[in-house]
């Protein structure tokens, strides 16, 4: 799945509840934004420091990357008391998720992670739904991958101008 590395839960549980933190009551952040932005903090990383932020595995859903370990992880989250989930009907069969952060996440991340994430906060978490899905389409570890199949990060390589986050020599 991810390159022989293992799955960090605790570091995709910080990420995950930093990103509620910051942008989880912006009114177009609900379940597949907050997708996106784990997804883009986890290959955005990799690309730039070639390992693993949480090596989380995401897989190719038609909406977009998905991580899977997220249901898992709100869980977990709710559990401790650090954040909060309200759901509301937005049509006859749409549900908007709302994750609220109750604490302060904990902040042992990195500079280097911290900052990638922040640029991904700042770049994308205006987007709503529909937008963010369709950016990510854009991105080559999504469109090397076939549906329902795990997407593989060392397609980050491969990204073309507009998702990628590297500075490469042009030599």
């Amino acid at each position: 799945m991810n390159e022989g590395k293992e799955f960090d839960k605790e570091k995709f549980k910080i990420v995950l509840h930093y990103l509620i933190h910051h942008c989880g009551l912006n009114k177009n952040v609900g379940k597949t934004v907050i997708y996106k932005l784990l997804y883009f903090s986890d290959f955005n990383y990799f690309e730039l420091y070639e390992k693993p932020l949480t090596n989380e595995t995401y897989r190719r859903l038609p909406h977009g990357p998905a991580p899977i370990h997220f249901d898992m992880a709100i869980d977990e989250l709710v559990k401790e008391g650090k954040i909060s989930v309200q759901t509301k009907s937005i049509s006859l069969n749409r549900i908007q998720y709302k994750y609220t952060s109750l604490k302060e996440p904990i902040m042992n991340l990195k500079d280097n992670e911290l900052k990638v994430i922040e640029d991904v906060i700042r770049k994308l978490s205006v987007m709503n739904a529909s937008q963010i899905s369709e950016y990510s389409h854009g991105d080559m570890p999504w469109r090397a991958a076939e549906d329902y199949e795990f997407m593989k990060y060392s397609f980050v390589f491969y990204r073309d101008s507009k998702n990628r986050v590297r500075k490469y020599d042009s030599n």
